[in-house]
C-alpha cells in the first residue's frame, strides 16, 4: 500500500513538473535586423486580455490557452505589431519559435514630420495656433494618416485644438497653464530619447491621467526602459530647418542597478522653406536610474532644448499675387545678411525626479517631481512718431489708392496705385538701414524712434504627482493619481536693440500726459538695451487635480469608469502703474478660483478574438485657460466678465477588426464644448459710440462660444502578400459653432477718457458657421512594399477639403449693421447684402502625393550593427494650397467694409497661411 501511495505521489509530481515544463504556448522575440533578443515585449491573448512580458532572453510563456482559435498579439514600442491566429492541441506545447519584429517606420516618419506645431506660422490671435494630433501617431492606421499625411495641411483630429489633449512626460502634464497647449519645442530634436510613448485616442482610459477628449500622449524617460546601444543620425531637409545631427546612447541596466541615457542634437538653417526664416536649435537629454532593489528605483531626467527661429508672415491675396506664396514681409537685408524682425526664442529646461515603488506584486506607486524654468521671447519692431516699417502696411499697397472715396463717391487713384505697385515691387522687405538713419537723425539727440523688442515670458513652475496602479482582483484594476502645479509667469517687454540710438522713451505716444506713461511710479523713463518697458506683470496659477479609474476585464467585456476633480486658482500682479489704468494696474488682482469635475466610462465587447465593439462617453467641466481670464493683462487687473467653466460632452463608438492580414477601425464621434472663450487684439475703426473714440486698439473678448464636432473615422490596413500592404484612411466631419456668443471689448481710448473701458456689443451671430483652420474632410490611400532584404518603399495620395477662414466676431454683431446715430441699419445693409458680404470663405480642396522609402544593412553578423537611411518626398507635385487664414477686423461696419471691397481687392482682406510646396527629408543612421 505504501509503495502504491508512493508511486501515485511520484506520478502526480511528475505530472505537475511536466505541466510546468510544458506550457501551452511559448516563443522568442528578436529584432529582425540585429537578431538580438527583445526584452519587455508584450504578448497578449486578445480574446482574454491576458498578457505576459518577454524576459532578458526574449522568451515569453503562457501556461494555458483558451479554445476557439485564440489570437495572439505581439507588441512593443518602436516595432510593428504582429498578430497570430493560434491552433493549439490540448496537452501539447505550441512553440512559435523565433518571432522577428520589424522596426516601425513611424519612428522614422516622426523625424520627417512637418512640425507646424513648431513652425508657428503667425503671431497669437491669428488663428494659426498649432494643430492637434501632429505627434500623436501610434500603430493605428488612421492616426498615422492624420499625423504624417494630413498634418502638413493642419488637420485636427475630430476638429479639436490640442489643448483638449494631454501630453505627459513621466506622468507630469506638459500642457501650458497659459494657453492649455503643450510647447513641443521644449523637447524638440530629441526623437530617439522620447520615442518610448503610450497613446490613447479620444476619451479612452489612460493609466496616468483622466485626460481630455482628444486623447493622451505619455512619454516615458525611465533609463532602464531604453534598448541598450548607440544611434547616430544625420538628416537633410528643406522644411523649417536644413540639417540635423543627433546622437543617442543607452547603457541598459547593469549588474549594480545603474542605467543611463544621453542624447544630443542640433538643427539649423540659414533659411527655411519660407523666405527669411532662419533656424537654430540645440537639444540635450540625460536620464539616469538607480535600481536599489526589486521594489525601489530612482530616476533623474534632465531636458534642455533651446530653439531660435524666424517667423513667416500671413499675407493678403493682394500681397501674394504680387510676391508669391513664399513671400515673408518680416525680414530685410542688413550688412548683406537677411535679418528677421520676428524671431521666436525658446529655452525652458526641464528637470524631473521619479521614484518607482513596487509595493507588492499587484500594486505600484510612481511619484514624480519636476521643476521647469526659462523664457519664451517673440521679437518685433516698436516705433514712436515714425512711419510704420512694415512693407505691407496698407498705405504702401495699390489697394489703398484704388479704394479711395470722396464722401460717398468712389474716386480710385489709378496713378497712385501704379506708383505704389512699382515701389512695393522694388522695396518688398524691411529697410533696416532706413531705421538706423532715422534714429541718427532723431529730433531728440540720442533718442531712438525705432527699436527691436521682444514680448517676453519667464516661467517658473513646480509640478508633483503620484500615480497608483493596483490589481484589486483577477478582473478589476485601479488607477489613481493626484497632482499639484504652481506657476509664476513674469511677462514684460524687453528692449533688445536700440538700432544705433542711445535710449528709448517708455511712453505710449498715442496718449498724452499721465495716460501716456507706462509706469506712473517711474514716469518719463529712458530705457536702454536689456531694460523692461511698456508692460510688466506676473501671473500666478495654482492647480490641484486628482482622478480615480477602475477597469473591469472579463472574457467578453472590458469596461472602465473614471472620475476627476480639479481646483484652479489664478491671480495677476501688476508691476507697473499704467497711466491709463492708474487705479487698476499696480499690485495684485483678486484671486479667481474654478472647481471642476469629470466622469467618463466605456466598454469593449469582444465578439470574438478578431472582432470588437468599443464605446466611450465623457462629461467634464474645464477651467478657462489663464490667457482668457484677464481681459487686458498687459495693462490692468480686469477679470473677464461672464467667464465660466467650459462644459464638455464627448462620445464615440467603434467597430474594430484585428486579424493577421486585415486590420480596421470604423468610428463615429460626437463632441460638444460649451461656454468656451477667446481673446484677440486688433486695431478697429468705427466701433465707438457717441461717448467715446471711434477708432481704437482693443482687446476683444468673446464668451459663450459653443463648438460642436460630429463625424466619422475609418482606418483600413490589408497585407496583400508578405511584402505588399495597402492602407486607406478617411475622416468626415462637421465642425460648427452650434450657438451664438457674446462679445465685449476693452478699449484703452475709453479708459483714457475716463469712461468704462469695457463695452458690451451683445450677441455675436455666429451660429452654424464652420470652425476654422482645418480640413473637415480628409482621405488617404497608400501602398507599401517591404522587401525581405530590408528595403522598403511606399506612396500615398491624400485628398483634403472643407477648410474655412476664421471669421471676425465684431463683424457679426449689431455694430456692423446698425448706425448708432440713427438706430437703424446703414444704407444698403439689407439682409441679403449682409449675408453675402459676411459669407464664410471656403478654401479650395487639394490633393497631396507623398513618397517614402528606406534601406538598412547589417554591418557585421558578429556584432549585429546596422546602418540605414530613410527618405521621403512630401507634396511631390508641388501643389499650392492654403492651410488657414483669418478675416481682419479693422473695417468693423457695413459701409466701411463694402467700400474697402468695392474694387475687388480690399486693403484689409483676409490674411492666409500657405502649406509647404515640394519638400524632402533624408535621414542616415547607424546603430551599434
Amino acid at each position: 500500500m505504501k509503495k502504491l501511495l508512493f508511486s501515485a505521489v511520484l506520478c502526480l509530481l511528475g505530472f505537475i513538473m511536466h505541466a510546468q515544463q510544458n506550457p501551452a504556448l511559448k516563443g522568442k522575440v528578436v529584432d529582425s535586423k540585429s537578431q538580438k533578443p527583445l526584452q519587455n515585449v508584450v504578448a497578449t491573448l486578445v480574446s482574454t486580455n491576458v498578457s505576459v512580458v518577454s524576459g532578458v532572453d526574449g522568451t515569453f510563456v503562457f501556461q494555458t490557452l483558451p479554445s476557439n482559435e485564440p489570437v495572439l498579439e505581439i507588441s512593443t514600442t518602436g516595432y510593428k505589431t504582429q498578430t497570430f491566429v493560434l491552433e493549439p492541441v490540448e496537452g501539447e506545447t505550441l512553440d512559435l519559435g523565433v518571432i522577428a519584429l520589424e522596426e516601425d517606420i513611424t519612428s522614422e516618419l516622426q523625424l520627417s514630420l512637418v512640425t507646424i506645431t513648431e513652425n508657428d506660422l503667425g503671431d497669437e490671435n491669428t488663428g494659426s495656433e498649432s494643430t492637434s494630433g501632429l505627434l500623436q501617431a501610434s500603430r493605428d492606421t488612421y492616426q498615422q494618416a492624420a499625423a504624417f499625411n494630413w498634418g502638413q495641411a493642419r488637420f485636427r483630429i475630430r476638429g479639436l485644438d490640442n489643448q483638449y489633449g494631454t501630453t505627459m512626460i513621466n506622468g507630469i502634464v506638459m500642457n501650458k497653464l497659459y494657453d492649455g497647449r503643450p510647447q513641443w519645442s521644449n523637447w524638440g530634436g530629441l526623437n530617439d530619447a522620447t520615442r518610448n510613448q503610450e497613446f490613447t485616442m479620444g476619451s479612452a482610459p489612460s493609466d496616468y491621467t483622466f485626460g481630455g477628449i482628444l486623447g493622451t500622449q505619455e512619454i516615458n524617460t525611465r533609463a532602464s526602459h531604453y534598448r541598450p546601444g548607440t544611434r547616430l543620425t544625420f538628416s537633410g531637409t528643406n522644411t523649417n530647418y536644413s540639417w540635423r545631427a543627433m546622437a543617442t546612447h543607452a547603457s541598459g541596466l547593469n549588474k549594480k542597478g545603474w542605467a543611463f541615457v544621453v542624447s544630443a542634437s542640433r538643427r539649423w538653417a540659414q533659411e527655411g522653406h519660407f523666405e527669411g526664416t532662419d533656424y537654430s536649435a540645440n537639444s540635450l537629454f540625460a536620464s539616469i536610474e538607480k535600481k536599489f532593489n526589486d521594489k525601489h528605483s530612482l530616476n533623474f531626467t534632465s531636458i534642455y532644448a533651446e530653439n531660435s527661429r524666424g517667423k513667416s508672415s500671413p499675407n493678403t491675396k493682394e500681397v501674394t499675387d504680387i510676391m508669391g506664396i513664399k513671400y515673408n514681409s518680416y525680414w530685410g537685408w542688413q550688412d548683406g545678411q537677411k535679418r528677421n524682425s520676428r524671431d521666436k526664442d525658446i529655452a525652458e529646461p526641464i528637470n524631473m525626479l521619479s521614484h518607482y515603488w513596487k509595493i507588492s506584486e499587484k500594486t505600484s506607486l510612481n511619484t514624480n517631481v519636476a521643476y521647469q524654468t526659462g523664457s519664451i521671447g517673440n521679437s518685433r519692431i516698436d516705433f514712436q512718431n515714425a512711419n510704420n516699417p512694415d512693407p505691407t502696411y496698407y498705405r504702401n499697397l495699390p489697394s489703398y489708392y484704388l479704394n479711395q472715396f470722396s464722401g460717398d463717391t468712389w474716386t480710385p487713384d489709378y496713378v497712385g496705385a501704379a506708383n505704389a505697385l512699382t515701389y512695393f515691387e522694388a522695396n518688398p522687405q524691411i529697410n533696416w538701414n532706413a531705421m538706423y538713419v532715422a534714429n541718427q537723425n532723431s529730433s531728440t539727440p540720442g533718442r531712438s524712434v525705432y527699436v527691436l523688442y521682444e514680448d517676453r515670458t519667464d516661467d517658473t513652475q513646480w509640478s508633483a504627482n503620484s500615480i497608483l496602479n493596483s490589481s484589486l482582483s483577477d478582473n478589476i484594476s485601479m488607477n489613481a493619481g493626484a497632482s499639484f502645479k504652481r506657476l509664476k509667469s513674469h511677462n514684460f517687454q524687453n528692449l533688445l536693440d536700440l538700432m544705433g540710438g542711445q535710449f528709448f522713451s517708455d511712453i505710449d505716444p498715442f496718449f498724452i500726459g499721465d495716460t501716456s506713461q507706462s509706469d506712473l511710479n517711474n514716469p518719463d523713463r529712458q530705457v536702454v538695451e536689456g531694460d523692461t518697458y511698456g508692460y510688466n506683470y506676473n501671473l500666478y496659477a495654482t492647480v490641484f487635480d486628482g482622478f480615480t479609474q477602475f477597469k473591469f476585464n472579463y472574457k467578453k467585456i472590458n469596461a472602465y469608469l473614471a472620475q476627476s476633480f480639479s481646483r484652479t486658482e489664478y491671480q495677476r500682479e501688476g508691476l507697473y502703474r499704467n497711466g491709463i489704468y492708474a487705479n487698476n494696474s499696480y499690485g495684485k488682482s483678486d484671486k479667481v478660483t474654478y472647481e471642476n469635475f469629470g466622469f467618463k466610462g466605456g466598454l469593449t465587447y469582444r465578439i470574438n478574438g478578431r472582432h470588437m465593439l468599443d464605446f466611450n462617453g465623457l462629461y467634464m467641466t474645464k477651467a478657462p485657460i489663464m490667457r482668457n481670464v484677464f481681459s487686458n493683462a498687459r495693462l490692468n487687473n480686469n477679470i473677464t466678465p461672464n467667464l465660466t467653466d467650459e462644459n464638455i460632452i464627448a462620445t464615440d463608438a467603434s467597430y474594430i477588426i484585428k486579424a493577421p492580414k486585415f486590420k480596421a477601425r470604423l468610428t463615429g464621434f460626437f463632441n460638444k464644448i460649451q461656454n468656451s472663450s477667446e481673446i484677440s487684439f486688433y486695431y478697429a475703426e468705427s466701433i465707438g459710440d457717441a461717448d467715446g473714440e471711434e477708432d481704437s486698439f482693443v482687446s476683444e473678448i468673446v464668451t459663450g462660444l459653443d463648438k460642436q464636432s460630429l463625424g466619422g473615422e475609418l482606418g483600413l490596413e490589408y497585407q496583400i502578400t508578405s511584402t505588399i500592404k495597402v492602407n486607406a484612411s478617411a475622416s468626415y466631419g462637421q465642425y460648427i459653432y452650434s450657438d451664438n456668443a457674446k462679445l465685449i471689448t476693452n478699449d484703452d481710448n475709453r479708459a483714457a477718457a475716463g469712461l468704462n473701458p469695457l463695452r458690451d456689443f451683445g450677441t455675436v451671430y455666429i451660429k452654424d458657421y464652420r470652425q476654422p483652420g482645418m480640413p473637415q474632410q480628409a482621405y488617404s490611400f497608400g501602398l507599401e512594399y517591404r522587401d525581405p532584404h530590408f528595403w522598403w518603399v511606399g506612396a500615398n495620395i491624400n485628398y483634403l477639403a472643407d477648410s474655412y477662414v476664421d471669421v471676425s466676431s465684431i463683424l457679426r454683431t449689431d455694430n456692423f449693421t446698425i448706425d448708432p446715430s440713427t438706430g437703424v441699419n446703414y444704407d444698403g445693409a439689407t439682409e441679403s447684402s449682409v449675408r453675402d458680404i459676411l459669407r464664410q470663405e471656403k478654401f479650395d480642396s487639394f490633393m497631396l502625393l507623398n513618397l517614402i522609402g528606406g534601406k538598412s544593412w547589417r554591418i557585421s553578423s558578429k556584432n549585429r550593427n546596422t546602418f540605414g537611411f530613410f527618405a521621403s518626398i512630401n507634396n511631390l507635385l508641388d501643389v499650392e494650397y492654403i492651410t488657414g487664414g483669418f478675416e481682419q477686423s479693422r473695417k468693423a461696419t457695413y459701409p466701411d467694409l463694402a467700400n474697402d471691397q468695392i474694387n475687388g481687392t480690399p486693403s484689409f482682406g483676409s490674411k492666409y497661411f500657405y502649406g509647404y510646396g515640394r519638400t524632402y527629408f533624408v535621414n542616415f543612421y547607424i546603430n551599434f
